[in-house]
C-alpha cells in the first residue's frame, strides 16, 4: 500500500471520532439554549456518520502536506479542495445550510477565507521557527 495512502487512512481512522463527539456537544449546547430544539433519529444517525467522514477526511488530508514531490501549491490546492468538497456536502446532506447557490457562494467565500488565515498563520509560524532554529544553529 502506498505509504501516503497509509497515513491518511491511519490519521483519519485516529482522529474521525472527534466528529460525532463535537456533534454531540453541539446537539447538547442547542437542546439547552433553543427552547423546543429536537432532532429526529434519522438526523442523528447523519449526523454521526458525516461528521465522522468530515472528521476522517480532515485529518487524512494533512498528509497532503507531507508529499516532498507536490510542490506546495500542489499539496495546498488538493488540501483545500478536499476540505472544501467535505464541508460543503456535510453541512448540505444535514440541512445545515440550504442549497442555494447565494448561500453556498457565502458559505465558499468564508471557508476561503478562514482557510487563507489559517494557512498564513501557520505559515508564518513555521517559518519564524525556522528562522529561530538558524539562529540557533549559527551560534
Amino acid at each position: 500500500m502506498n505509504k501516503y495512502l497509509k497515513d491518511f487512512l491511519h490519521r483519519g481512522l485516529m482522529f474521525g471520532g472527534f466528529g460525532p463527539i463535537i456533534l454531540g456537544i453541539i446537539y447538547m449546547t442547542l437542546q439547552h439554549t433553543l427552547p423546543d430544539f429536537t432532532v429526529s433519529g434519522t438526523d442523528v444517525c447523519l449526523g454521526i456518520v458525516s461528521t465522522y467522514l468530515l472528521a476522517f477526511l480532515q485529518a487524512g488530508a494533512s498528509v497532503f502536506n507531507q508529499i516532498e514531490h507536490w510542490s506546495p501549491a500542489r499539496s495546498t490546492l488538493c488540501h483545500f479542495g478536499l476540505l472544501y468538497i467535505a464541508y460543503v456536502l456535510c453541512y448540505l446532506l444535514n440541512t445545515w445550510i440550504p442549497f442555494q447557490a447565494e448561500v453556498i457562494g457565502i458559505f465558499t467565500a468564508i471557508f476561503a477565507a478562514g482557510y487563507f488565515v489559517i494557512w498564513i498563520t501557520v505559515w508564518l509560524s513555521v517559518r519564524a521557527a525556522g528562522r529561530r532554529l538558524n539562529r540557533m544553529l549559527r551560534r
